[in-house]
């Protein structure tokens, strides 16, 4: 395990702004967020910039793992109501790495702890609002890392520390930096369709998100369905216990498969695809009033029968998980039942656009990332 690279001559008290650093410069990916610059193939590069400062409530952070998310490829894309709020933005909001400087108001962290943090910071984490999702901030202050405040796929990083936690002991950094989006989004969401023991839930999508998710319905005792149209994707399902895998370009009577043998349908089907076509294919894998999960985002409106609804042919659900409160009991359980993320990590920040191509393609099952020395 690798350790942060301090200068032991040097103070690295809470609020001393001096982490004791040699190199006063580091490595970041940032996007050029200009509207025409963001839509083009390698909107992302490596820059050098000053060590960050952090503030009262925040922590610095020497990175060990930053991973990307899809909605990192929403942003890339424009597809996304969070606009960068200058030309340029360091991207990233999946980490894990040491605490090597520390804000006069924290507590709860040391020197060297190995943390995680949620992407949406700043908020003020009391208000109505900061009770479902600090974007809800109703004092308008909740920003998303790598989107409206930099992000993690740098050398060193700041996060508020209200919004990251010490990992367990033992649990590997490596492996852990998408626990702290995919991970928390994948555990609520599979534990709040409140299935019981023995009953079935599909896993739409069994990529980035989906293959956590499989993990943790495997966790909760539950049988799954792993649905996708990706071959190594289903492949990386039926390893991780899918009961049943299904191609649903080759098998266009998934919806009789399915019938067959769950004795009826699922209980519920959790859609962790982008794809609106994967939303349209959620109900036909439901038994009567089974629940539908949202949990993947479209770019495109969901079509969703208002009469099916309302006579209760199924129900529709989502689970928020972007608030602190709702942090460690993801992370706890990931680490308790030894869920890991599958990554696939570079080992240099030029790399960037490699992890990006990886990402956009769709066919690579598992998440992409960066590990940092």
């Amino acid at each position: 395990m690798h350790s942060p690279e301090l200068d032991p001559g040097k103070p690295q008290n809470p609020g001393s702004q001096d982490p004791g650093i040699s190199n006063p410069q580091v490595m970041v990916a940032d996007l050029n967020a200009t509207p025409l610059s963001r839509y083009v193939t390698n909107a992302v590069e490596v820059n050098k910039i000053d060590i960050p400062k952090y503030g009262n409530n925040e922590i610095l952070i020497k990175t060990r793992s930053a991973t990307l998310c899809h909605s990192d490829l929403m942003l890339f894309w424009g597809h996304t109501g969070e606009e960068p709020l200058t030309d340029r933005t360091t991207i990233g909001h999946e980490n894990t790495g040491y605490v090597v400087g520390i804000g006069k108001d924290v507590k709860g962290f040391k020197i060297g702890d190995l943390v995680g943090c949620l992407g949406c910071s700043y908020a003020c984490y009391d208000c109505e609002g900061c009770q479902v999702h600090n974007l809800f901030c109703q004092e308008g202050t909740g920003r998303m890392h790598g989107f409206t405040c930099p992000g993690h796929f740098a050398e060193y990083s700041v996060s508020d520390a209200r919004n990251a936690m010490v990992l367990p002991e033992g649990m590997d950094p490596d492996t852990s930096a998408p626990l702290f989006c995919a991970g928390v989004t994948a555990y609520h969401a599979v534990k709040g369709c409140e299935l019981v023991e023995g009953q079935w839930i599909a896993i739409i999508g069994c990529g980035g998100l989906g293959h956590l998710a499989v993990q943790y319905a495997k966790a909760m005792k539950l049988k799954v369905v792993g649905i996708d149209i990706s071959k190594s994707q289903l492949d990386d399902a039926k390893s991780l216990g899918a009961d049943l895998v299904i191609n649903t370009m080759e098998e266009p009577d998934y919806e009789a498969k399915i019938k067959k043998v769950t004795n009826g349908g699922c209980h519920a089907a959790a859609v962790f695809s982008a794809s609106n076509v994967a939303y349209e294919s959620a109900p036909k894998t439901l038994r009567i009033n089974g629940l539908m999960m949202v949990a993947g985002i479209p770019k495109k409106p969901l079509t969703i029968s208002a009469l099916d609804i309302l006579l209760g042919k199924y129900r529709v659900a989502g689970r928020s998980s972007g608030i602190p409160k709702n942090m460690p009991e993801a992370i706890e359980f990931s680490y308790k039942h030894g869920i890991k993320a599958h990554i696939t990590s570079f080992k240099d920040l030029n790399d960037i656009n490699k992890v990006i191509d990886l990402l956009k393609s769709g066919k690579a099952a598992g998440r992409f990332g960066i590990l940092f020395d």
